[in-house]
């Protein structure tokens, strides 16, 4: 498995929920780093998949690249 790095504007609590619920739909395993407004997704899937899924949030999302 490939742990990918995202950049997320997340600026409080309720924008990492909002990344929470959309993550959980895909079955992944992640974890989200606020102050940094970094999400790391450890997933085979296709990074323009997980983009995809984040931008649902409503926020600026930006893929960094593997961890």
């Amino acid at each position: 498995m490939t742990t990918h790095e995202f950049f997320v504007d997340m600026t409080c609590e309720g924008c990492s929920g909002a990344v929470t619920r959309v993550l959980k739909k895909l079955d992944v395993k992640f974890d989200i780093d606020l102050p940094n407004k970094k999400v790391f997704i450890e997933s085979d899937k296709d990074t323009d998949v997980l983009l995809e899924t984040l931008k649902k949030t409503g926020k600026t999302v930006n893929y960094i690249g593997p961890k």
